[in-house]
């Protein structure tokens, strides 16, 4: 390995920080996430089975080829930003969702063992819109 100063690699480079990621607000973190997955809105993401009857050290270590969470991880904007794998405890931590608003994502009670990436998409986002009333109650009651 050739080590070279940062001015020797600009010269045959072109070379960006990850400062300007790190940086992201939680809700540019949920809509970009929103943003990965409207890019094939056809494409089918896999859901997770059952995730509200799982025990949280369970639930925190579930992962799944073509999830909606390794959608995220894939993208390396969000990766420079923080998020380290593509578990379910992991987007819990990184986008500051609570269970119930990740469940809402990713569980497979609303649509099956797969989903469309544009239903996702809809998802992510109404965690960032919020839906009122009974989505408040329902995070005090359940979670």
């Amino acid at each position: 390995m050739k080590h070279q100063t940062l001015d020797q690699l600009h010269a045959v480079a072109k070379i960006e920080s990850s400062a300007a990621y790190s940086a992201m607000t939680r809700n540019q973190r949920i809509e970009r996430w929103a943003e990965l997955l409207e890019q094939h809105p056809e494409r089918c993401v896999a859901a997770f089975t059952g995730t509200e009857y799982l025990h949280m050290e369970e639930r925190a270590s579930l992962r799944g080829d073509g999830s909606a969470i390794a959608v995220a991880f894939d993208d390396p904007v969000l990766r420079a930003s923080g998020l380290k794998d593509d578990t379910y405890g992991e987007a819990r931590r990184f986008f500051k969702l609570s269970d119930w608003q990740l469940h809402e994502i990713v569980c497979d009670c609303h649509v099956g063992a797969t989903m469309k990436a544009h239903w996702a998409a809809k998802r992510v986002r109404a965690t960032v819109e919020g839906n009122g009333f009974l989505a408040w109650l329902r995070q005090r009651i359940m979670f």
